[in-house]
C-alpha cells in the first residue's frame, strides 16, 4: 500500500516506511520529529521544473508529463521505492499545501502502475 502524507502532519504507526521526496528539507521541521526512514532527494523534481510549474493547478497536467519523463532517468530509485511498497505500507512525505497537485501524486501513480505492470523483457 502506498500513502501519501504531508510533512506537516504527525507521523504515526500505520505509516509504515516514511520516504521524504523533497528535494529540499521542509521549512520548520525537525528531523527528529519527522521520523523519516528515507530522504529520497533525486527522486523530487528537477529545480527548473519545480520553479516552472510554481504549484500552479493550471499547469498540473503539464507538469506531470515533465516530471514522467523526468522519471524515467530515475528507474533506479524508483525501482527502490517499489520494493519498499512490497514489503509493506509506503508512505510518501511532501510539503505541498496542495494535496491534488504535486510531485508525490505523481509518483504514486507512477509507482503503483509499475506495481501492476510486469517488468519490460530486456
Amino acid at each position: 500500500m502506498i500513502k501519501l502524507k504531508r510533512v506537516y502532519e504527525p507521523p504515526s504507526e500505520s505509516d509504515g516506511r516514511r520516504v521524504l521526496v523533497e528535494r529540499l528539507w521542509p521549512r520548520g521541521v525537525k528531523k527528529e520529529e519527522a521520523k523519516i526512514h528515507i530522504w529520497m532527494k533525486d527522486i523530487a523534481p528537477s529545480h527548473q521544473l519545480r520553479r516552472w510549474f510554481s504549484h500552479d493547478p493550471e499547469k498540473f497536467e503539464e507538469f506531470k508529463e515533465r516530471y514522467i519523463k523526468e522519471l524515467e532517468n530515475k528507474e533506479d530509485l524508483l525501482l527502490k521505492l517499489v520494493d519498499e511498497a512490497k514489503r509493506g505500507t509506503l508512505t510518501l512525505i511532501y510539503s505541498a499545501k496542495d494535496e491534488k497537485h504535486n510531485s508525490a501524486v505523481v509518483l504514486k501513480e507512477v509507482i503503483e502502475k509499475m506495481l501492476t505492470s510486469p517488468p519490460p523483457i530486456r
